[in-house]
């Protein structure tokens, strides 16, 4: 009889060890906005970053913040790679995610009809501008900074604001359906350097090193799988010092990920998919680090979302950010 015990707490206990085993064993699901910006997540998984760390991980490309935010809400995804009012929206409605680190820098660019009367963003009154959904988070940036901040023009009364997909845009600048365009890279690289638009405004030189895609996790992934966190986040920086040391060689790993096709300039010059994003580089960098300015940038961006009528209320930074795990990936 006490055999039969000793045999049945035996084989309960490699019971537990297996279940602790596959539980181990789960990856851990990231999902990233498909945006040249979030190159690190690519790189990471290509690279074999991720692998280097032991790290299992099922990583998917979606669509936009929304789309990324429901996932994690759904319970489909552990990390999310996000542009930050996604984040802070989600949260004022009770999804509260953790910010735990920077992903890039810069992005966003006001572009014109090459042949345009249009120079600077105060042209942009009483003309028509390419935009996105109101109330997403490049909206927030578009309304709140650039038109009401640095151009001291009223969105709603000052210029008509025209939704439409970034892919279109360029088609639509040289239409002659829009003035102007406000998106992001490689589109803003790709309509200048065909040479139908031209640069109004580099978001990135007027507030230099704003931060825009960050990662981000769920307490509740925190508590159950810290080490794998700070296994990803090891991954991230070393994507990154990739990035930033091997700018060629990750300028091809960017341009055949994100199907880039050679172009034809105005003169007839052929560019190479590569050359668009070394063009894209100019207003684009990353950076895992979350400074002070940037927090600050993200406490303005909640206060122009607030402005604007797009939430009543947000979360203080603390609940919103945590970098003790950023911290421990760097030791």
């Amino acid at each position: 009889m006490l055999k039969r015990c000793i045999a049945t707490i035996s084989l309960s206990l490699t019971a537990l060890a297996s279940i602790h085993c596959q539980a181990a064993e789960q990856p851990l699901r990231i999902g990233y906005v498909f945006a040249m910006a979030n190159a690190p997540a690519l790189i990471a998984d290509k690279q074999g970053f991720y692998k280097q760390e032991g790290l299992n991980v099922d990583i998917k490309a979606l669509g936009d913040g929304p789309i990324i935010q429901q996932a994690v809400a759904a319970g489909e995804l552990d990390i999310a790679y996000v542009g930050t009012p996604p984040v802070y929206q989600w949260y004022s409605r009770g999804l509260e995610s953790r910010i735990l680190a920077k992903v890039n820098y810069g992005q966003a660019a006001v572009i014109a009809n090459a042949n345009g009367l249009i120079n600077k963003v105060t042209d942009l009154k009483g003309k028509k501008l390419a935009g996105v959904k109101k109330g997403s988070g490049m909206d927030v940036l578009l309304r709140g900074f650039v038109l009401k901040e640095h151009a001291q023009l009223d969105p709603e009364q000052d210029l008509s604001i025209i939704d439409m997909p970034p892919g279109n845009m360029d088609a639509a600048l040289e239409r002659n359906i829009v003035d102007a365009a406000f998106t992001w890279e490689p589109f803003v690289s790709q309509s200048v350097l065909r040479g139908t638009s031209k640069l109004v405004l580099d978001v990135n030189q007027v507030m230099p090193n704003y931060p825009w895609y960050v990662i981000t996790a769920l307490p509740k992934i925190l508590k159950e799988r810290p080490e794998d966190v700070v296994k990803l986040l090891r991954a991230h920086r070393k994507a990154i010092a990739f990035l930033n040391e091997h700018p060629e060689e990750s300028n091809r790993i960017i341009a055949e990920a994100f199907q880039l096709q050679a172009l034809q300039s105005a003169d007839g010059k052929s560019i190479l998919p590569e050359q668009i994003v070394a063009e894209a580089r100019k207003r684009l960098g990353w950076s895992a680090e979350l400074q002070e300015s940037d927090l600050q940038f993200i406490q303005r961006l909640m206060d122009y979302s607030r402005d604007l009528g797009f939430m009543n209320s947000s979360p203080s930074l603390e609940q919103l950010v945590d970098t003790s795990y950023l911290e421990k990936a760097a030791r």
